[in-house]
């Protein structure tokens, strides 16, 4: 048995070790917005159901362990006490993975991760439009476990509505777990499907990535590719150059032929295949060949 003491790690280790025993971890897609009524969107997998009577729902936008700074999200709660928790599910889970990106202050990740906004009944904060399952909230506290980098930052939440898509409910009007098709955060860049096992997803670049809005239209519009397909699209910092395009596709004679020809749906198709297999620099060079 290898045992260890918290006190003898640093955080990013402890972190590391939490993450990768408890789990796997529902998602709280929180919406919320600023004093300046700017939208916010982030994921947080410290997260759970905590009451039915009242029901309470308790997500924690902790500190970043590297540096001891606040998220976006915590500073909203603290100054707007709304917020919309939206469940995950497998459709969208690449876009709440691009909304993770650490874009800047007053950035909408709504736009950035190509996920509608959609006006709630009872709160300011939007809902996400594609999420299965959304709960419009009022934030009773916020409880800040401590003040250095990985301390967690309790956001209480008291759900005053419901929305449930009808398609996700049984015959009696209850969630149907096979419907949901939910997932769950485990450690490092892994994920659970729920009755499907685990699957990777790679953690937003470091630098930003160009976001859905930065897809062109034609792409962005397509009749083939998914919300995950344009969630993986969007996590590129940059769109190759041309002439990096051209020499792909003078080495790449099928790729070539599918230019030609000049049929989008299976230009499409192929871009697809190589998202697939987690290679969006030769998705992105078919896509935008002429």
């Amino acid at each position: 048995m290898f045992s260890i003491e918290p006190k003898d790690l640093s955080v990013g280790k402890l972190h590391q070790y939490l993450l990768g025993a408890v789990g796997p971890r529902p998602i709280a897609f929180a919406s919320t917005i600023d004093e300046d009524g700017r939208p916010n969107l982030s994921p947080f997998s410290f997260f759970n159901v905590f009451g039915s009577n009242p029901p309470i729902l308790i997500f924690s936008p902790a500190r970043r362990g590297r540096d001891n700074t606040t998220k976006h999200t915590f500073e909203n709660a603290k100054k707007v006490d709304e917020v919309v928790i939206n469940i995950v599910n497998y459709d969208i889970v690449q876009q709440m993975s691009l909304s993770s990106t650490e874009y800047g202050e007053g950035v909408n990740e709504f736009e950035k991760a190509g996920l509608t906004m959609l006006k709630s009944d009872l709160v300011k904060p939007f809902r996400v439009a594609e999420s299965p399952v959304q709960f419009e909230c009022k934030i009773k506290e916020v409880v800040e476990t401590g003040q250095e980098g990985g301390a967690g930052n309790l956001v209480i939440c008291h759900v005053v509505k419901m929305h449930m898509k009808e398609e996700i409910l049984d015959e009696s009007g209850f969630i149907d777990q096979h419907k949901i098709d939910q997932v769950a955060r485990m450690g490092g860049n892994w994920y659970t499907r729920a009755n499907m096992g685990m699957f990777e997803v790679p953690k937003p670049l470091s630098s930003l990535g160009i976001g859905v809005d930065g897809i062109p239209k034609e792409v962005k519009n397509s009749k083939i590719l998914t919300g995950n397909d344009l969630g993986k699209l969007g996590n590129v910092d940059a769109l190759p150059e041309q002439t990096d395009i051209e020499d792909y596709i003078k080495s790449n004679p099928e790729d070539a032929g599918l230019v030609k020809e000049g049929n989008i749906e299976k230009i499409h198709t192929k871009a697809q295949l190589y998202l697939e297999k987690d290679q969006p620099e030769n998705a992105w060079k078919i896509l935008l060949a002429k």
